[in-house]
Formats: structure tokens, sequence, C-alpha cells
């Protein structure tokens, strides 16, 4: 059975990447977002210092360009036996955020959706729309990006705005959330799993906190679509022992 840090390369030979970004910079995006009912620094055992929604790290092998490779399925979701330790990360995500459509999600409450299928639309595009539709949530993709961090990870990553909102665009953006979330420390033995779970569910909504809530409950009627029980059960199998 492979081990939890045969499965983590090549994240664990670019944990030097994770000083590159100013944390507090991404936690002031969303700070004035935060519901009262978020869950205390007792709560989760020690200060959170968790990303806003969809901040990013840059640097290193994660913005190398990738190799062709298979990418899963929109619905269902389905890995093979050598999938990587990111790729469950991420399977378990879009499980709670985007269930059913997949990387051409868009949020429930938008009642104006974009033109096209957001995998076939550039990121200038995803932009537009955005700016042509006022007042209406815009997240999007599998992973729910909200306009601010999916465009400032844009910038962060240098990704031209041409480039077309593909699953492997969207897997490599979230690949770079996963680093801010401490998958490295979490695999140098910085924090413990349940700490890094708790960050998870800090950027994204869909996935519950050690109290059984999302994050952002109550927000824009944000709730975590998952238990906690199920959430530690998966986080378990994938990085076991």
């Amino acid at each position: 059975m492979a081990t939890f840090w045969s499965l983590l390369v090549p994240f664990v030979a670019q944990a030097e990447i994770v000083s590159l970004f100013d944390t507090n910079t991404f936690l002031q995006d969303r700070r004035a977002l935060i519901p009262a009912s978020a869950p205390t620094e007792s709560q989760t055992q020690e200060p959170r210092r968790v990303a806003s929604l969809f901040a990013g790290q840059a640097g290193g092998s994660l913005f190398a360009p990738w190799p062709d490779r298979t990418v899963a399925k929109d619905t269902p979701f389905l890995l093979g036996p050598d999938a990587s330790v990111a790729e469950r990360i991420r399977h378990l995500i879009g499980q709670a955020e985007s269930r059913h459509q997949g990387y051409n999600a868009v949020q429930h409450g938008a009642k104006r959706l974009p033109p096209a299928r957001p995998t076939e639309m550039t990121l200038a595009e995803i932009y537009q729309w955005i700016s042509d539709t006022p007042g209406q949530p815009h997240a999007i993709g599998r992973y729910q990006f909200i306009p601010v961090t999916l465009k400032r990870l844009v910038i962060k990553t240098g990704t031209d705005l041409q480039q077309v909102f593909s699953p492997r665009l969207q897997d490599r953006l979230a690949d770079v959330l996963l680093v801010e979330a401490g998958l490295h420390t979490f695999g140098m033995g910085k924090i413990g799993r349940e700490k890094f779970m708790n960050n998870l569910a800090g950027i994204w909504a869909g996935l519950p906190t050690s109290n059984g809530k999302s994050y952002y409950h109550g927000f824009a009627g944000n709730r975590a679509t998952m238990t906690w029980d199920r959430f530690d059960q998966e986080m378990a199998r994938i990085f076991p022992g």
C-alpha cells in the first residue's frame, strides 16, 4: 500500500513555497463575510490561520506546464487506484461543493447564468459574465471559485485570461488552495488532521468544521453538505495511520 509520503510527492518537494504569500492578505478578503456562528479559536484548538476562499500559493512545480492526463468525469467523479493525495482531496471537495454539475457548476442563486458551459468559456468571458450580472452570486466551477479570489489566483499564477476554464485549470487552482490550507505542514506533522480539515472547511463552505457546521453557516445560504463524521472517515482513508 502506498504510504502517505509517497502519495504526497511532489507536494512535499515544494514545501518551501508556502511562505511566498502573506496569508493575512487572503484573510482580509472575506473577513467581513464570516458569520457570527463561525467556530472560535478554542473550538479549533489553535488560532485559525486559514486563507479566504480560494486564496493561493505560487511557485515551484505547481505552476509548471502540466502533462496530459486523464481528468475525472463531471458526474460521477471516478478515482482510480493510483489517484494522488490531491486528487482524492479534490474529489471529496467536489462532492461537497458541486456534486451533480461538477466542473460546470454555477452557484444556485445566480439568476443570470453564463452564456455557455463554464468549461467552454475563457477566463476573460467568465470575467465579462461577472461584470454583466451584478448583484447575484458568481461562484463557479467544481470548486465554486468566487470572483475576488478567482481573479487573484489568476494573477498569482500568471494564467492568461484567454485560457479556457477547463477541468485541468480548475484542478490546478484547487491544488494551490490545498497548499494554502496546510497540506505541506500537515504532511510534515506540524498540524494534525483535524486542524487541516478545519482549514479546508475555512476555504470550502460545503465542508463541515469540527462543530458540524459550515464555517460560513447561514451566510448567503451556505451550509455543510456532509457530516463531520463522513468528512473524518473520508480523510482517514486518504491519510491512514
